[in-house]
């Protein structure tokens, strides 16, 4: 971690703009999960306690970028944060037109913006209209260039000092995560910020070993970077979920109707072939829990490697939690990302929770659980105490594993 951080500046007297990832669900009105909101109260009350004053933006879902909708406001986060927090919380109801909320703010008040994504200059992307020539679409992406450096600048003026503590948008360079940092002279990483890439820095460049990865998910397409890149970091890559039927069926196994991507065939077998030629174990489903349809009253058996036609690979089956506990609980390394089958049916959650059930148990191992999925896994199992980081950046901590620099970190100052 060679970027400046909060505990390395001044803050008394001082507004912050801080960047938090408040991206929550939310149902009538009301914040079903508040971990995002939680995991950067750390980083809210070291600026509070040391005497500065907070203002405070995020996103929220993904609006269309014409304005104010009503179901993307971050207004019941505002709300929510007061009662956490036991102190009012001033809403500016927009993330572009808050400059008296900002100036009338005391030291140690707090303001949060509306939600950045009712701009389209957030994102700054714009999509090729039909009929559209190519010079007019260069200019229409120039023109949103343009806009948003002025959204960047107007926001950089709320604030003093830049804090980035929003991982799961690092990776995207949009005006309130990288840009903004062009227009205000400090920008650090806030203590989640800081936490998550210690943890994941660490796992991809100087690993305690053996270092296991646990890849599972949909599609090897989603995972391609990230499995090419790990092939050359770690001793073990374990495979389930929907993408495993990919490399089974380039290994030359049938696998019936379950999930397999024919157009990355060629990828999967060179990716073994990598595997082999590196000394990396690489380990794919022994036998597989099956299903006649997609249902959780389907009819259920378990298979071999081969997959009889007309059934589908919905979970891996007791050998393979069973030789993949055996490697889990031998690492002193763990990375997951990614079910090992359709966990959210009952019949086809036990891989997953086997997979759970055996990082929990390694209580020698570092282990980092990033995806939405894992991680809710995780969390349904009781045992997210037992794990070493849950990442909370989906789409930012598969970038990392792949090697990409993440423009939200890269932006900030170093030390």
């Amino acid at each position: 971690m060679n970027k400046l951080t909060l505990r390395d500046i001044e803050l008394k007297g001082r507004r912050v703009l801080m960047r938090v990832d408040f991206n929550v669900p939310i149902e009538g009105g009301v914040i079903s999960d508040d971990t995002r909101v939680r995991a950067a109260l750390p980083s809210i009350r070291h600026v509070l306690e040391n005497g500065g004053s907070l203002v405070l933006m995020s996103h929220l879902g993904r609006p269309k970028g014409k304005g104010y909708e009503a179901e993307f406001s971050l207004k019941p986060v505002a709300v929510h944060l007061a009662k956490v927090l036991g102190m009012p919380v001033t809403f500016a109801p927009d993330c572009m037109a808050a400059d008296d909320a900002v100036k009338s703010l005391p030291a140690g008040g707090i303001v949060m913006l509306e939600n950045t994504r009712f701009y389209k200059e957030e994102e700054g992307k714009t999509k090729k209209a039909e009929g559209m020539s190519d010079e007019e679409y260069q200019a229409k992406k120039a023109d949103l260039k343009e806009k948003q450096k002025a959204m960047a600048q107007k926001l950089a003026s709320y604030g003093e000092i830049y804090c980035n503590d929003a991982f799961g948008s690092a990776h995207r360079a949009h005006a309130s995560t990288a840009v903004v940092c062009k227009y205000v002279k400090t920008s650090v990483a806030g203590f989640l910020m800081e936490k998550e890439i210690e943890y994941l820095g660490k796992a991809v460049e100087s690993p305690a070993r053996p270092f296991v990865a646990i890849l599972g998910g949909a599609k090897v397409s989603d995972k391609l970077a990230v499995v090419r890149n790990l092939l050359g970091k770690v001793d073990t890559l374990i495979v389930g979920g929907g993408m495993a039927y990919t490399f089974l069926k380039a290994k030359g196994h049938s696998v019936g109707k379950s999930l397999c991507e024919t157009d990355q065939l060629a990828y999967a077998k060179e990716m073994l072939d990598m595997a082999a030629s590196k000394g990396v174990r690489f380990m794919l489903p022994e036998d597989n829990v099956a299903a006649d349809k997609f249902d959780e009253a389907a009819a259920v058996k378990v298979t071999g490697n081969d997959i009889p036609e007309g059934w589908m690979a919905l979970d891996i089956g007791p050998k393979t939690i069973k030789a993949y506990s055996a490697v889990i609980r031998e690492a002193r390394t763990v990375v997951w990302n990614g079910p090992m089958g359709c966990f959210e049916m009952k019949p086809f959650a036990a891989g997953t929770m086997g997979i759970v059930n055996a990082v929990a148990a390694n209580s020698g191992c570092v282990s980092i659980i990033g995806g939405g999925d894992s991680v809710a896994a995780v969390n349904q199992s009781g045992m997210a105490s037992k794990m070493s980081h849950i990442s909370t950046g989906g789409g930012a901590s598969l970038e990392f594993l792949e090697g990409k620099e993440l423009p939200g970190v890269a932006a900030l100052n170093d030390k």
